[in-house]
């Protein structure tokens, strides 16, 4: 089992000349452990006070030692999530995603549906903006809507395009870029 003696001194690695005697604390820390509800590793027991924690014998006398302090829970160690979340921000820059990054196929990264849903919210909302703004009157705004779920449009940028190129737009036209989302 575990030797867990307390009270040998150590100066840089070496022995002290002067030996501190030994106790013997592995019955205290089995009962500390238990009442603790942790393992006998993650007992801590004070170095200064382990002829004190040697004549506790129960564990009424070990539940008082945990009050005044002389033995406490370590806390558990864990894994750091710092690097993950750098590597996280990292991603979002659009870093870390090369070729050699990859393990999966194009669309194993990203399905077919999640790139389709992705494109038509974003074309139903830019038609809406359109439509509520009184760009669109509501005969066109129900063809383009229509021709957008058909898998006309490939992107809000394309739709904006074939608006102007067939004059759809009523009041003023759309700008290509030229317009801020931002504003509404």
């Amino acid at each position: 089992m575990w030797d867990f003696g307390v009270g040998v001194r150590y100066i840089n690695g070496r022995e002290n000349e002067e030996m501190v005697a030994v106790t013997n604390l592995t019955k205290q820390r089995r009962l500390a452990a238990d009442i603790l509800k942790v393992g006998v590793e993650r007992v801590w027991i004070d170095p200064e006070a382990a002829e004190e924690v040697s004549s506790a014998i129960t564990r009424e006398d070990i539940r008082k030692l945990i009050e005044e302090g002389i033995i406490k829970r370590k806390q558990k160690k864990g894994v750091s999530r710092g690097r993950a979340r750098e590597r996280a921000r990292k991603r979002k820059l659009g870093r870390r995603r090369g070729h050699g990054s990859r393990k999966g196929t194009k669309y194993a990264r990203l399905p077919r549906k999640r790139r389709w849903i992705m494109r038509i919210r974003a074309l139903r909302r830019r038609l809406r903006e359109l439509r509520d703004e009184g760009r669109l009157d509501r005969r066109t705004y129900r063809l383009l809507y229509r021709r957008a779920k058909g898998g006309m449009f490939k992107s809000v940028a394309h739709l904006e395009e074939y608006i102007r190129a067939n004059n759809l737009a009523t009041l003023e036209t759309t700008e290509a870029g030229g317009e801020k989302r931002g504003e509404r």
